[in-house]
């Protein structure tokens, strides 16, 4: 039998814990990204092009946040794939621990 066991139990659950925080985090940041946010502006990358030389500037600009949240719930979609990962070794820690009783 293959054991898929890469990490112990304390470590699991550390790593469900920081992925329910990412996600949590990251969907926040993505969800006020595509609102426009102007306290997040300077996470937006843009250059002074972008705003002056550009006939309707808030267009590109309001493209720019909406792919910064994009990426946000990208990431946010890695962090529910690493804590469904970290999931799964603490259930087999579990198991492991039941069967050597």
């Amino acid at each position: 039998m293959v054991s898929l066991l890469c990490c112990g139990p304390k470590l699991a659950a550390c790593g469900i814990v920081l992925s329910i925080w990412g996600v949590i985090m990251l969907v926040l940041l993505g969800i006020f990204f595509n609102v426009h946010s102007a306290v997040l502006i300077e996470d937006v990358p843009f250059q002074e092009s972008d705003l002056f030389d550009d006939p309707k500037p808030p267009t590109k600009l309001y493209g720019l946040y909406e792919q910064v949240s994009y990426n946000c719930f990208i990431a946010a979609a890695i962090y529910v794939v690493l804590g469904g990962f970290s999931f799964c070794q603490v259930r087999l820690n579990k198991r492991k621990e039941y069967m050597v009783r």
